[in-house]
């Protein structure tokens, strides 16, 4: 009897994908390899006329970046705070980013539609952000993190008792899980994306993502060997993998 292989099982947070939009450098951040159309469109600043449209078009957005994460947590955290890191660069930016340069209009704040164009171009600060949230996690919790953690628990508990498991549906967990970043791997359509951030943590590891239109691909399966290099300072691990005969699954 052939062997055949198990159905792949993606927990919730695994994966982190990220797509730009073609034309004007926009940036969504979806949990699933498919962007849903109203979620998406949340995440959408208004920025004056036509920067939020009615429906996502799907030729005009594509992959450029997927994260994957060895503990679903540390996913669900560092979704979180890409969205909070690109709703500070979408409110709270410097002036000088938003003004003429040149021209006889120089020091002049730009118009409306100009400005919206400088502020929907958010995949350079996305990969920074990235390169930032990981570097977070690469740090273990201070001791005022893990106190305060250990304090949402013991709440938590005392509510159960009282109320009921079923009552309380938030589950904190201890802040020493929430760290570390052994086993991610950033996978890239273009490698040198990666070079918007100065620093990647070292245990970070950065491969190919496999080419598709629309909606990304899937990851590996089985997984294919990632071959680990020496220290390489603060860039981080930045591999070549060697696929042979290894196919992605296209849509």
């Amino acid at each position: 009897m052939a062997n055949t292989l198990a159905p792949q099982t993606v927990k919730h947070g695994q994966h982190i994908f990220f797509y730009n939009n073609i034309r004007t450098n926009q940036v969504l951040y979806s949990f699933t390899r498919a962007l849903n159309n109203n979620d998406s469109l949340k995440q959408i600043p208004f920025l004056g006329k036509k920067t939020v449209p009615a429906k996502l078009r799907k030729d005009l957005w594509q992959p450029f970046a997927m994260v994957e994460f060895t503990n679903p947590l540390h996913g669900v955290v560092a979704y979180r705070k890409l969205r909070e890191f690109r709703r500070l660069h979408e409110t709270s930016y410097p002036l000088k980013i938003i003004t003429e340069t040149k021209g006889k209009h120089k020091g002049q704040l730009l118009g409306t539609k100009k400005r919206g164009k400088v502020l929907m171009n958010q995949k350079a600060n996305s990969v920074a952000d990235l390169a930032a949230v990981l570097l977070q996690q690469e740090r273990p919790p201070t001791a005022e993190q893990i106190e305060i953690s250990a304090g949402r628990i013991k709440l938590k508990n005392s509510l159960r008792k009282g109320k009921g498991q079923l009552e309380v549906k938030d589950h904190p967990v201890p802040a020493q899980e929430l760290s570390g970043v052994d086993g991610v791997i950033v996978r890239w359509a273009n490698m040198m994306d990666a070079e918007f951030a100065r620093t990647w943590p070292r245990a970070v590891v950065h491969d190919e993502l496999l080419k598709s239109r629309h909606t990304a691909a899937f990851p590996p399966w089985p997984q294919e060997p990632v071959a680990k290099v020496p220290d390489q300072g603060d860039k981080g691990q930045v591999v070549a993998v060697e696929r042979g005969k290894a196919e992605g699954i296209k849509d």
